[in-house]
């Protein structure tokens, strides 16, 4: 999660949120995409969990971020939780057990993408090996249980962490073991959001599968390719999934407004204090009635920070963002970001990519949600796999990519970031496939080669 925003403007009305959320559309451009991903640290030697704290902790590793880098601090009651750039380059941040998240800079083309995680790993790699700490390049923590999974100091997460079990029955573990790879991507105008948000939606599925890389729990094989997506499943219900209303006629800024103002807060902060708002009504803290802040008004940094707080599949904010992925090695990190500017932003493949899915009923697009965690490509919807979804789907972003005709130094296109994908779906054998081959193969039945093999 990127860092909180901080504007403190009075929000006056419903009205406001919408305008708020239309001033994201780009008329004129540039579109960019934006690419976060998070990985989860470890000790090299012993494989154990890094905590906060101490000489080799998490907090030691963002200070030599820091020096190395320059960034500005991000702190929450006095600890540094984070880093950002004051020229708008990206952030770094902390999930809930230590994953540490890369939240990058928008940016014109995939390549640039590469260039920006290469110059993160290469930062992360000095930071890190002095400390004796390593990055996986899983989807899910393969062996450590919730109890043995250190905690960090940011009181949002503590807010979070007394909620989700009153919610849901896998929250904790999404907060504390799961790590994920997001495409942030631009629209010109509430039409094309609403076009954009469709195909996203109905095609987070084939995502999904492509980039299944979670089949490790405690140690041992979890029985899914997709673990992060299955605990997703069982989160909380009022905040994430499929948005079947995304796709009736009304659908717009102001019916994603009206499902945002239904979905329970967690907190609102006030300087550097948060205050536990957690299972109340966004619409009482709008009116100046929110029991739990007596007196306080909606702001700005209110709504953008309750819209954070919301987790579907493909979520709105000032830009899209593609939730739907396992993170993985630097290829399949830049691939996401460059298998959604191909659909999106080419007019005849976001055309194409609409077509793919127009058949699909509310009813099609939840049963391969739920199929995918543990089938992948083999998930079937109206007699066709999802593989051969996931495969029309790539055809169709590789001739975006083509059109679009953006170079490298090399005179290479960003298709060259499509052939990791395209090797995935043609093989139809999902990243985890690879992992639990290996486990019940030379691995001997141990998770623990993972921890050199399945690293960054």
């Amino acid at each position: 999660m990127a860092r909180d925003v901080v504007d403190s403007e009075i929000v006056e009305s419903r009205d406001a949120l919408v305008a708020w959320l239309e001033a994201g559309c780009k008329p004129a451009g540039p579109f960019r995409v934006g690419t976060e991903h998070e990985k989860i640290p470890f000790y090299r030697s012993g494989h154990s969990p890094v905590p906060y704290a101490g000489e080799r902790g998490i907090e030691a590793l963002l200070e030599g971020m820091r020096a190395h880098l320059g960034w500005e601090p991000i702190e929450n009651r006095g600890a540094l939780i984070g880093l950002y750039d004051a020229h708008g380059e990206g952030a770094i941040s902390l999930e809930p057990g230590g994953q540490f998240e890369l939240s990058g800079a928008p940016l014109d083309d995939a390549h640039l993408t590469a260039e920006e995680l290469d110059r993160h790993l290469a930062a992360c790699r000095i930071v890190a090996e002095p400390l004796g700490v390593g990055f996986l390049t899983l989807g899910m923590s393969p062996k450590w249980s919730l109890a043995e999974t250190p905690v960090m100091p940011k009181s949002r997460y503590e807010i979070m962490a007394r909620y989700m079990p009153k919610v849901g029955t896998r929250g904790l573990d999404m907060m504390f073991r799961t790590a994920t790879v997001q495409a942030n991507l631009d629209f010109a105008s509430e039409r094309d959001m609403v076009r954009k948000m469709r195909v996203g939606l109905a095609l987070q599925p084939a995502i999904t599968a492509l980039f299944a890389n979670s089949p490790f729990t405690n140690g041992k094989l979890n029985g899914f390719v997709s673990a992060r997506s299955e605990i997703w499943r069982h989160t909380d219900a009022d905040r994430t999934g499929m948005l079947p209303f995304a796709f009736e006629s009304a659908m717009g800024f102001e019916r994603y407004v009206d499902y945002a103002l239904d979905v329970p807060m967690y907190f609102v902060k006030r300087g550097d204090r948060y205050i536990d708002a957690a299972g109340a009504s966004f619409r009482d803290l709008l009116a100046g009635r929110l029991k739990q802040a007596p007196g306080e008004r909606a702001t700005i940094a209110d709504w953008a920070n309750h819209l954070s707080s919301i987790f579907p599949e493909v979520r709105l904010k000032r830009f899209l963002e593609m939730r739907g992925a396992d993170v993985g090695p630097p290829e399949r990190i830049v691939a996401l970001s460059a298998l959604m500017v191909g659909l999106y932003y080419d007019p005849d493949a976001l055309s194409a990519a609409e077509a793919l899915t127009e058949g699909l009923s509310a009813e099609d697009r939840q049963k391969l949600r739920d199929d995918v965690p543990l089938l992948g490509l083999a998930a079937e919807v109206r007699g066709r796999s999802l593989r051969a979804i996931a495969l029309d789907m790539l055809a169709i972003a590789h001739g975006g990519l083509k059109r679009r005709a953006r170079m490298n130094g090399k005179g290479e296109d960003e298709t060259i970031f499509l052939r990791r994908l395209e090797a995935i779906a043609e093989s139809g054998r999902e990243p985890a496939r690879h992992w639990t081959e290996l486990y019940e193969g030379a691995w001997g039945r141990s998770v623990e080669p993972a921890f050199d093999e399945a690293v960054f």
